[in-house]
């Protein structure tokens, strides 16, 4: 068994099938994953600037610009004037995208419990037990 190669193999799917299975639920729009993390870190730490962002998220710069661009046309994110620095801004999220962020939240919450109340107790065990490792695999890889 080559555990990093299944790993890999079932991290996509589960994570489409999360957010499929979310969306439907709630019948929420469909973000891509990557406006959705924006969102997450703008309400965890925001308002911050596109270089805080991009520095967050592990992208570049103008990656998050293109994002903010995009999101800020649709009013998801809010640009304000820096206040510390004239030549930036400062990005937040617009209250009608924290409202869907909580929805997506609570959708995929309720999507998740609803899907592992179907296996068996053996396989809702072993995620269980498998959760802390999980935690600390995200560390070593953002290490």
């Amino acid at each position: 068994m080559d555990t990093a190669a299944d790993l890999s193999r079932l991290l996509g799917p589960l994570r489409r099938a999360v957010l499929r299975s979310t969306r439907a639920a709630e019948g929420l729009p469909d973000l891509p994953d990557a406006q959705i993390e924006l969102l997450r870190v703008l309400s965890a730490g925001g308002p911050l600037g596109t270089r805080a962002v991009a520095e967050r998220l592990r992208i570049s710069p103008s990656t998050v610009s293109n994002l903010v661009r995009t999101m800020t046309a649709a009013g998801l994110v809010e640009r304000h004037a820096s206040t510390t620095d004239l030549r930036a801004v400062d990005l937040s999220v617009s209250p009608g995208a924290s409202e869907l962020l909580e929805r997506y939240d609570r959708a995929s919450r309720e999507t998740l419990e609803q899907a592992v109340a179907k296996l068996p107790p053996g396989d809702r065990d072993a995620l269980t037990a498998a959760l802390p490792a999980l935690a600390r695999l995200v560390t070593a890889l953002e290490g």
